[in-house]
């Protein structure tokens, strides 16, 4: 019970996440998404190495949350440039 949640947890909460990146709301809503995106990450970690034969989905995943901490950093964290 427990992987089938982080399997759909993960699926669902990637697909949220890249909607609200194309939909372009603005920095704020784009690094939420990346938030998002983190939890999504970490779902799909757990359940790739947790369920067998998925090691590969968990592999991809931690490559993503690296990926996806830095769009939190960039988006929620460092202050934007000065124009």
């Amino acid at each position: 019970m427990m992987l089938t949640v982080l399997q759909w947890y993960g699926a669902i909460a990637g697909v949220v996440a890249a909607a609200m990146v194309s939909l372009d709301l603005g920095r704020r809503a784009t690094g939420w998404a990346f938030v998002i995106f983190v939890s999504s990450s970490i779902a799909l970690i757990a359940w790739g190495f947790l369920n067998k034969d998925s090691a590969g989905i968990g592999a991809q995943n931690i490559v993503l949350l690296l990926i996806n901490c830095i769009g939190v950093y960039r988006y929620l964290i460092r202050k934007k440039a000065p124009q």
